[in-house]
């Protein structure tokens, strides 16, 4: 089992949900003023727009905030934000990305370098690990969207790459540039998504034990609690036992 993602839910479940739920929120409202600033503020003339906009309803973001968001981004007191990504290392010599949406460069690119060092990580030069990851489009269902043969069905349909079922729900795979078009085709198939976002997929994985994993839970919860941190992957692998104790644990 590889990546970050279901350990997700494990954190998210120690902290307190309106906390995280607003700051959820406040992430999903900067993707969507800067998809609109940096095109159309029309979602159906914007493909990343239509994205940010897709992903945020089905985190359940208030309509309010959505259309704030989009008219941020034509005032005249809209802020410049600008797409960082940093790479780097975790305890264990685990490869670290950071997508950032930032203002101050600076102050950023300080608090990534210390998260990492204060967990026994690096920061390092662009490119330092991108190689071990597929930039791609992943696409969730909850389980009662359909059985596994219909989910697949509905995703080679839609020209989705590869599909992921368990008794927790659907992932669905898709090349990075046909995100926009698999997700529409799903959702007029399936409804909607209960998430459609660009993600780093490993292709080298490390494994680690239960030391390990929790270490790097520490640190993507760290990176994930800064304002200008958008997404954080990671390509360590833990096996089902050691999952199993950090979920009982929780």
């Amino acid at each position: 089992m590889a990546g970050h993602s279901q350990f997700k839910n494990i954190m998210h479940r120690k902290g307190r949900q309106d906390k995280v739920r607003a700051k959820l929120f406040s992430k999903l409202g900067r993707e969507i003023t800067v998809a609109a600033k940096m095109g159309t503020p029309d979602p159906d003339m914007n493909p990343r727009l239509r994205l940010a906009v897709q992903n945020a309803k089905s985190q359940s973001m208030p309509k309010d905030n959505i259309e704030r968001a989009i008219k941020k981004a034509v005032g005249s007191d809209a802020e410049n934000y600008e797409e960082i990504r940093y790479e780097g290392y975790g305890p264990g010599g685990i490869a670290v990305i950071i997508e950032a949406l930032s203002d101050n460069r600076n102050r950023t690119g300080g608090a990534v370098r210390a998260a990492l060092v204060k967990h026994g990580g690096n920061l390092g030069s662009t490119g330092a690990v991108a190689h071990m990851f597929n930039r791609v489009g992943e696409i969730s269902y909850p389980a009662e969207a359909g059985s596994a043969d219909g989910v697949l069905e509905a995703a080679i349909e839609a020209g989705a790459d590869d599909v992921q079922s368990d008794e927790n729900g659907h992932l669905i795979l898709s090349g990075f540039d046909t995100l926009g078009t698999v997700a529409g085709e799903l959702e007029s198939r399936l409804g909607e998504a209960e998430s459609v976002k660009t993600v780093w997929q490993p292709t080298l994985t490390t494994p680690v034990d239960e030391g390990g994993a929790t270490s790097i839970m520490k640190l993507i919860a760290t990176l994930e609690d800064d304002d200008d941190v958008q997404n954080v992957f990671s390509n360590f692998e833990v096996d089902d036992e050691v999952m199993a104790k950090l979920a009982a644990a929780d």
